[in-house]
């Protein structure tokens, strides 16, 4: 570690501001960015600090560590950090990474970060040129991540506006019908027909959900309890299907029924609390009961399933809410009920060379987000606290 580094404490170099509550905000983008404990939450027209600017966690169970480049305004139930000497942001956002103030505990009854609790932290202050050249390392996998979770993003967005115009809205047909151009290529234009039956295109047969797909339902992993020193995989619940395992998810071991492994690409649905879906990207893992494992059958592909299941989900949801009980779930008839039209196997395979390198693209952007999101971490704790120098971590990103 450089000798050129001084030792002292969060109190010493930063002050936090207590945010301001807002009555309302937006979800449309808009002059500043909101941001609770949890991370960005809408858009205001104005905002109470200027970019760059990092935001921590005040009140929860989890308080999180945000950085922005822009203008923004902090509700609150967190803090905006203000720097009382000169310090380069985006390295502070990394050091507060580093430390997570989750593991602060002042002994409050609610989990709380206080400022007395993080002041007192020690931290480890490089000389600026370090400091800035260890926020343009650490920021240039963070960039590269968010690139790839917006091209995943970009890429699924695609394919469900295709998906809803061939199998929903029907747009190839009714245009063909109408004597227009279908803005598809010759070949595949060709395949689709010039007139509707029964409300779907002439020749395609409507199916159900359970017809086009397995829907296998997660086991009760208690039964299954991972033991200290044995193998084991994370148990996934419903909150997990957004942020991936932590290190206090649950754990099962390897005895369950090979069914109920899930992998990278697996198609999860929960059908109860909150009806998300998507697709597993965080290793092999158990499944829990609550949730679904949807796999394609007699050879569709899985594109067709993961869309069929997104379109119906707002009506999922709708009943789901409707329910008077604690936890709003749907049922297994609720699945055959929905249904969506299926193409003869020429038009389906055509439009398959379409749909399948757009799902599996996004798929591989997620998937080289996690291998970077462990590298990140790997290299943060390293550059931090000195362990690594600026040239040797610059040398790996390089590789990587």
């Amino acid at each position: 570690m450089g000798g050129e580094w001084e030792t002292a404490t969060w109190g010493n170099i930063a002050s936090l501001e207590y945010g301001k509550s807002l009555r309302s905000y937006s979800d449309k983008p808009d002059v500043a960015e909101v941001y609770g404990t949890n991370g960005k939450i809408g858009w205001h027209d104005e905002g109470l600090w200027k970019g760059p600017g990092v935001i921590v966690g005040r009140k929860g169970a989890y308080r999180g560590v945000h950085y922005t480049e822009n203008s923004f305004w902090v509700i609150d139930t967190a803090y905006s950090l203000v720097p009382r000497r000169k310090l380069n942001l985006r390295w502070a956002y990394y050091a507060l990474k580093h430390l997570d103030p989750n593991t602060i505990d002042d002994g409050s009854p609610i989990p709380s970060t206080t400022r007395a609790a993080l002041y007192a932290q020690r931290v480890l202050v490089p000389p600026l040129a370090e400091q800035e050249s260890i926020a343009s390392i650490l920021g240039a996998l963070d960039d590269k991540i968010e690139l790839n979770r917006r091209l995943a993003g970009t890429l699924e967005a695609i394919a469900r506006a295709l998906f809803r115009s061939w199998f929903i809205d029907f747009d190839p047909v009714r245009a063909k019908a109408e004597g227009h151009p279908t803005g598809l290529p010759d070949d595949l234009a060709a395949l689709f027909p010039q007139s509707l039956d029964d409300d779907k295109p002439d020749g395609w047969v409507q199916r159900s959900l359970t017809s086009v797909a397995t829907f296998l339902n997660g086991l009760a992993l208690q039964k299954y309890p991972a033991a200290e020193g044995q193998a084991s995989v994370p148990v996934i619940k419903i909150a997990d299907m957004r942020t991936g395992p932590t290190q206090r998810s649950s754990r099962a071991n390897l005895d369950i029924p090979s069914d109920y492994f899930v992998n990278d690409g697996d198609h999860l649905f929960s059908w109860s609390g909150s009806l998300i879906h998507s697709r597993w990207v965080h290793g092999r893992a158990a499944l829990n009961q609550h949730l679904f494992k949807v796999t394609p059958i007699n050879g569709l592909p899985s594109w067709l399933s993961y869309f069929a299941v997104d379109y119906h989900l707002p009506g999922f949801q709708a009943i789901a809410s409707s329910k008077a009980v604690t936890m709003g779930h749907i049922q297994r008839h609720h699945l055959d009920e929905a249904s969506i039209p299926l193409p003869p196997s020429d038009l389906l395979d055509h439009m398959d060379k379409i749909m399948a390198p757009l799902h599996a693209r996004a798929l591989a952007a997620q998937l080289e987000s996690r291998t970077l999101v462990a590298f990140r971490d790997t290299l943060l704790s390293k550059l931090i606290t000195g362990e690594l120098r600026i040239a040797d971590a610059a040398a790996e990103v390089s590789a990587a």
